[in-house]
């Protein structure tokens, strides 16, 4: 009996005792981990088809975000899929969702940034206003809110208020020099008690300073007041609004005033306006010269893209703030050979 009594209290044995039961406890805890994987997978392959088909609600998003603890990141970059497609209400509504169960600030600002710009790329102006003044509530310094603020207020034609935000963005040391110019600019275009001569008389000052305005002002010069325009040509660079010269009247060009710009030369020859130059140093130029003067059936004419110098997207037509990456007066203008309107309709007929 003393013999079993010391056998059973033997360590060796206690060691042998344990080690099983360690491999027992650790066993049923891998079975049990991978039992829950499995389910958790299944369930993973059923949202992911239903996000495959279109079908992906609302409360999926919420749902996976806290019963499967999937990163906050991840949950965004799903819900971005819908911005990728144009779907922009179901984004605002995957955004609305989450936003009633997360609680973290700095995820809440980051939702309601994101909603903020949805809306704005909604043409819900008024909304996405609303959202950015909410986030400056409790983060006054959150630059992106402001910035958007600004071209919100900018597309609501209240450009003094746009210009009160640029204040605050110099205090978070942005530079917004230019953008202070360009709405001081738009402030004296839209200002109905000033009359076109003193409106002309302030846009010129900002333009000996800021040639950036350019094209601000010589499309407010050729629409309201064309002579000052070709009294003061060799103030401005007309290739750099190539488009505008192409498309003036024949009767609102002072061609006398051309004849002392070698590029407006070129291009009104180019044109057909004038009959005065054999060859121009721009090869679409030259091309429209030679057919003005050697073919009568084939008719060409320019056409005109606009790349920000910025993002380096292309566009149809001139904008002053870029719409991918809102940067303001960004524009370049490039020209290439097209068929003319004429020629055009007859190949199709």
């Amino acid at each position: 009996m003393d013999n079993i009594v010391l056998e059973y209290r033997d360590p060796l044995f206690s060691i042998i005792i344990l080690v099983a039961l360690v491999f027992v406890i650790s066993f049923f805890a891998y079975s049990y981990g991978i039992y829950r994987e499995r389910i958790a997978r299944k369930d993973y392959r059923k949202l992911s088809r239903r996000f495959e088909l279109g079908k992906l609600k609302e409360e999926d998003y919420v749902h996976l975000y806290k019963t499967y603890n999937l990163p906050f990141d991840s949950i965004l970059l799903l819900a971005s899929s819908f911005l990728h497609k144009g779907d922009y209400n179901k984004a605002i509504n995957v955004y609305l969702t989450l936003l009633e169960h997360v609680n973290d600030r700095v995820k809440k600002e980051e939702l309601l940034e994101l909603l903020g710009i949805t809306y704005f790329k909604c043409g819900f102006l008024q909304r996405s206003k609303d959202v950015f003044m909410r986030i400056l509530k409790f983060s006054p310094r959150n630059k992106k809110a402001l910035t958007y603020l600004l071209i919100i207020h900018e597309k609501l034609k209240d450009f003094k208020k746009a210009k009160e935000i640029t204040s605050c963005l110099k205090e978070l040391d942005k530079n917004v020099s230019k953008d202070e110019t360009y709405l001081d600019a738009l402030i004296i275009l839209n200002d109905p008690l000033s009359s076109y001569d003193k409106r002309i008389e302030l846009l010129h000052k900002i333009y000996k300073k800021d040639k950036s305005i350019q094209r601000l002002f010589v499309q407010f010069l050729l629409q309201f007041n064309s002579t000052y325009f070709w009294n003061h040509l060799e103030e401005f660079n007309p290739k750099s609004f190539i488009d505008l010269m192409w498309y003036l009247n024949y009767d609102d060009i002072n061609f006398k005033k051309v004849s002392t710009n070698d590029f407006l030369l070129e291009l009104y020859n180019a044109k057909g306006y004038l009959n005065n130059l054999e060859h121009s140093e721009d090869f679409i130029f030259d091309i429209l010269i030679l057919l003005h003067k050697h073919s009568k059936k084939v008719k060409a004419t320019l056409d005109f893209e606009f790349v920000c110098s910025s993002c380096k997207q292309t566009h149809p037509i001139y904008e002053n703030r870029c719409p991918h990456c809102h940067n303001i007066l960004t524009f370049s203008v490039n020209h290439t050979l097209s068929k003319s309107l004429d020629q055009a309709v007859q190949s199709l007929q």
